[in-house]
């Protein structure tokens, strides 16, 4: 166990110079723990060209934040950015660290916990501090989703955890505060992988975790080609496509659309629920957006009860409705505005 351990950290990470959005979100709870704990929060910058994201965090609630900015930290690479990580952690001795669950964040995440022989609790969807013990308390779906276990890492530092996107909201901007950026060097020890080429696959455009409205169907749709119901009404929208479980077992759409505890989370302003009865493991998925409306035939589904708005009715019948009037309010605020120049 590392002594004098201190300080929350949040892995920020970054692509192409950008900062994904799960690691904003992750200063929400990460605040939380650093006030309880009464330590510092520290968001961990790694990528290349990435000062501006360092002084973000700041605003978004960071006390300090250290960088790794160079251009061997361009492109996420196991072995680069592991030894990176490792590197920070034996250096300062973080109290806990908090990950995105995303893609790269779930194979960094256990590559740095066995380096530094701790725990890692992945896939989580809730966050707090135990009093009893002083631990982290990790909350994450078990058995299928069936239900929540709550993990504690009692006796290895630092606590570490991978963290759904879209579980916490993004914190206020304070453009008014200030934090120290610290900036360090590391030696890149080994590099056993090689970058040949780069292809971009049709669920990397599938941007859920960070669109501010979904419209997603599930198995009442009947069929993959009334897809096309949902499909426009999102494009009225400017929103992204979701789907269920079930829709996406049924073959009539990508993986990478599938909203619950088996797919995405998500926190849109808007959820729009069209033919999704609203297991347990859906609802796990899409609770937490601002505004949810359910479109179902069945007027006992139980997605109505997390829902603001309920439509009872044939979704071949509501959202061509439902999509004409949107397409007519949004062509009438733009006139609006042409009158107004």
């Amino acid at each position: 166990m590392c002594e004098n351990t201190r300080d929350v950290w949040v892995y920020i990470e970054t692509e192409e110079g950008k900062a994904k959005a799960v690691g904003y979100e992750l200063l929400t709870p990460g605040r939380l723990l650093a006030d309880k704990m009464r330590v510092r929060l520290v968001a961990v910058v790694i990528g290349d060209q990435v000062e501006k994201i360092a002084k973000k965090a700041i605003e978004y609630g960071a006390d300090q934040a250290i960088v790794l900015d160079a251009p061997e930290y361009k492109v996420y690479n196991t072995d680069v950015f592991g030894d990176a990580m490792t590197a920070l952690i034996k250096k300062y001795h973080p109290e806990g660290i908090l990950i995105g669950a995303t893609n790269n964040g779930r194979d960094l995440g256990p590559c740095v916990s066995c380096r530094i022989r701790t725990g890692l609790t992945a896939d989580c969807t809730g966050i707090d501090l135990d009093e009893e013990s002083g631990n982290i308390a990790w909350t994450r779906p078990a058995f299928g989703g069936n239900l929540m276990a709550v993990i504690l890492c009692p006796d290895t530092r630092p606590q570490m955890g991978t963290v759904r996107p879209g579980v916490f909201k993004r914190p206020v901007s304070d453009e008014s505060r200030s934090g120290e950026v610290i900036h360090e060097t590391v030696q890149v020890r080994t590099n056993r992988i090689q970058l040949i080429e780069h292809v971009r696959e049709m669920a990397e455009s599938v941007k859920l975790d960070e669109a501010e409205v979904i419209v997603a169907g599930g198995n009442g749709l009947g069929s993959r080609d009334n897809f096309c119901y949902i499909q426009e009404l999102a494009q009225v929208l400017d929103g992204a496509v979701g789907a269920s479980r079930a829709a996406v077992d049924n073959g009539w759409i990508s993986h990478a659309h599938q909203v619950g505890q088996t797919g995405k989370t998500v926190s849109p302003r808007l959820y729009i629920a069209c033919g999704i009865s609203g297991a347990i493991q859906h609802i796990a998925g899409m609770s937490e957006s601002d505004t949810i409306i359910a479109v179902n035939k069945d007027p006992d589904a139980p997605i109505f009860s997390v829902a603001d708005y309920g439509i009872v009715g044939d979704l071949k019948e509501v959202l061509p409705i439902m999509t004409a009037e949107f397409k007519r309010m949004k062509t009438g605020e733009q006139t609006d505005d042409n009158h107004g120049d």
